[in-house]
């Protein structure tokens, strides 16, 4: 079981303060529960804590539902909880979040937000970093 709270910025910046020492508004937070409650028959993962008001803005700026953007978010929270650490993990927290996201046709989720564009940007610096005069190969 994973307990969510869906709340306000100041709320979220209090709790990162308190147990994160980071005096700022974050988006998402996770507080895996104490081993003892993880071992009873009920199995309670922890906790999720998410910001209403940047979900509200995420959701604005990425063009979905803020209803999305909290199921992003708490997804995002629960795999914290199930001990993923995208800090870490060498890309396995994202490939999960990634897999998960397709499977419940949720938009982007927020490693990938955090991750650079390379897309676009690898074209220019390819065309940049060329020898001049060289020749574009076309198929």
């Amino acid at each position: 079981m994973v307990n969510i709270l869906v709340t306000n910025s100041s709320e979220l910046r209090a709790l990162n303060r308190r147990f994160r020492g980071a005096d700022k508004a974050t988006d998402v937070l996770s507080f895996p529960a104490p081993e003892i409650e993880r071992n009873k028959s009920r199995r309670v993962a922890g906790d999720v804590a998410i910001s209403a008001d940047i979900a509200r803005e995420s959701a604005a700026r990425l063009g979905h539902s803020v209803a999305d953007e909290v199921k992003i978010l708490a997804l995002h929270g629960i795999l914290h909880l199930a001990g993923f650490d995208h800090e870490r993990d060498h890309g396995e927290m994202a490939r999960n979040e990634s897999r998960l996201r397709r499977q419940l046709k949720l938009e982007a989720g927020l490693i990938e937000r955090a991750q650079p564009r390379l897309g676009k940007v690898s074209a220019r610096k390819k065309r940049r970093d060329r020898a001049p005069g060289a020749r574009r190969r076309t198929a």
